[in-house]
């Protein structure tokens, strides 16, 4: 496994396990906690949340294809994730919670796309189901830590603190992407008889 694919794959435990940690309470929270909350619009904010990431990385992941597969849209977008736990902090209408999907989703759009395109281009040659396979594994046992360990912090440390936890969890995820910028496009290689080259 070489050193990008290791990289985007801690980032990313670092990045979904922290929000792990908030999505089996966003609902009680907005509820008890917002001013307006109702449990239906927890659903409304989580919609606002795929909408806008499906209306962002659709035509953003074109543009990275044909343009700019660059480390600095991944770092734009998760930075833009990051933020979200700490604007939670400050959340008391549920206008606020709305205006921070949006921007939740936003920052998916833009560094999903280009951590797939990331991803898919330096995944090593004939380990590829492997690597997706053990990505998918860990990113799930630290969604499912993360899911109980989450109640329990929202129960006894309150919501606050666990939203702060939440962000520099994201926080770090993002600062271990910024060691990818030295890092080179994967060399050519050709496998069932077709040339792949990197974008």
């Amino acid at each position: 496994m070489n050193r990008v694919i290791k990289l985007l794959l801690v980032s990313d435990i670092f990045l979904t396990s922290g929000f792990g940690l908030i999505e089996p309470v966003m609902a009680i929270f907005i509820k008890d906690n917002i001013f307006g909350g109702q449990i239906y619009k927890a659903g409304i904010a989580s919609a606002l949340f795929l909408l806008t990431k499906s209306c962002v990385q659709l035509p953003f992941s074109r543009y990275v294809d044909t343009h700019d597969r660059s480390v600095l849209w991944l770092i734009i977008g998760s930075l833009c994730i990051a933020v979200v736990p700490f604007g939670y902090m400050y959340a008391t209408r549920i206008e606020w919670i709305y205006a921070v999907q949006v921007i939740y989703g936003i920052g998916s759009g833009l560094a999903y796309p280009t951590w797939l395109g990331l991803w898919s281009t330096h995944l090593d040659g004939h380990h590829e189901s492997f690597e997706w396979s053990l990505y998918s594994t860990m990113t799930g046992l630290g969604t499912a830590g993360a899911a109980a360990t989450g109640a329990v912090l929202a129960q006894f440390i309150g919501f606050k603190l666990t939203f702060l936890f939440v962000g520099l969890l994201s926080l770090a995820g993002c600062g271990i992407l910024f060691l990818l910028s030295n890092e080179k496009a994967p060399v050519q290689r050709k496998r069932r008889g077709k040339r792949i080259m990197p974008r």
